[in-house]
């Protein structure tokens, strides 16, 4: 399974614009990105409120479908729809009737029969949620909580609002995703939704066997020097080795990794005095990130999590909005036929 080809907006956004599903950045413009910031800002005082919740969601009902193991990111969606009032599924995978034969398209069918009206995906191969939304069950929004290396929009998001809060705008700024870029989904949707929204330069700073080899493709320049890449940064973001996925020696270690390009105090002061610290998760502490850096001043990691609840809100919220209008798109024009 791969990613379609043709461009997604025929499939996640409808004829006048709005968002169906949140499949990809890839091809949605900056007033659209603008447009999911500054609804995700909206939801940030719901989870100062003694009551977290608002209806807009009400009488929905959310399927959480995490064909890979994550914790924090299945327990922010799971947040986000319980703060917008919708019911919420947690499908055990590993339990389910998948694991006893039937079909993924069976599954998803008979969940969709139940009268669910959205899954968040998340799956190890690029294109599953895609393939969901264009073959499988188009009527239910599909929102892409990680799929393979393709991409993880909702997490690029999160980390979009995140550096807007702190730095005002996107213009003039230096960013720098540094690590296992060639195994990061993450780190590709960060690439376009950075450049989308105005930022000066996006660098990423790994060694060779890190790297895709088309990275520079992606809208990006490369450094293989961190001493050399911290320069002038005005935000670094540091990625985790996924060594799950790692095939083949990529690494002589560990802690050659981390004394060539973990982020410690040093490293950082090569920066701009103002440099943000980023890192969307899970921190392996001595590895990529020291830990008086990882919770020093300048790290905004927490916020990030925080940031990610209110995204994936303004996300649903969305999509579920855009599902709606299609619906009603749709019978207006056969009622007229």
């Amino acid at each position: 399974m791969t990613a379609n080809d043709r461009s997604p907006n025929h499939l996640q956004l409808t004829r006048d614009g709005q968002l169906r599903h949140f499949l990809t950045l890839d091809g949605l413009d900056r007033s659209l990105l603008t447009d999911i910031l500054d609804t995700a800002d909206s939801f940030i005082e719901v989870g100062e409120r003694t009551i977290k919740k608002v209806p807009l969601l009400r009488g929905r009902t959310v399927v959480n479908l995490f064909f890979e193991s994550s914790t924090r990111t299945r327990s922010t969606f799971e947040l986000a729809a319980k703060r917008l009032s919708a019911d919420v599924l947690n499908l055990d995978i590993s339990t389910s009737a998948t694991s006893k034969g039937e079909s993924l398209s069976d599954t998803l069918l008979n969940l969709e029969a139940m009268a669910s009206d959205m899954f968040v995906v998340r799956h190890s191969q690029s294109g599953a949620p895609h393939f969901i939304a264009e073959s499988v069950t188009p009527g239910v929004a599909i929102i892409n909580a990680g799929d393979g290396r393709h991409a993880h929009p909702t997490q690029a998001m999160l980390d979009m609002l995140t550096i807007r809060q702190h730095k005002g705008s996107f213009e003039g700024l230096r960013v720098a995703i540094v690590g296992d870029v060639l195994h990061s989904r993450v780190a590709r949707s960060q690439i376009r939704a950075l450049n989308e929204l105005g930022a000066a330069e996006v660098r990423v700073i790994a060694p060779g066997t890190l790297l895709p080899k088309d990275v520079e493709s992606l809208g990006c320049t490369v450094e293989y020097d961190m001493l050399r890449g911290m320069k002038d940064l005005d935000v670094v973001i540091m990625l985790r080795l996924q060594k799950e996925r790692m095939e083949g020696a990529l690494l002589p270690s560990e802690r050659e990794f981390y004394r060539l390009y973990g982020l410690n105090r040093e490293k950082l002061a090569l920066a701009h005095p103002e440099c943000i610290v980023m890192h969307p998760g899970p921190i392996n502490r001595g590895v990529e990130i020291e830990s008086a850096v990882a919770d020093g001043p300048q790290s905004v990691i927490l916020n990030q999590v925080t940031n990610g609840i209110a995204v994936r809100m303004a996300v649903m919220s969305m999509a579920m909005g855009g599902q709606v209008a299609d619906r009603q798109m749709q019978q207006s024009e056969r009622a007229q036929a």
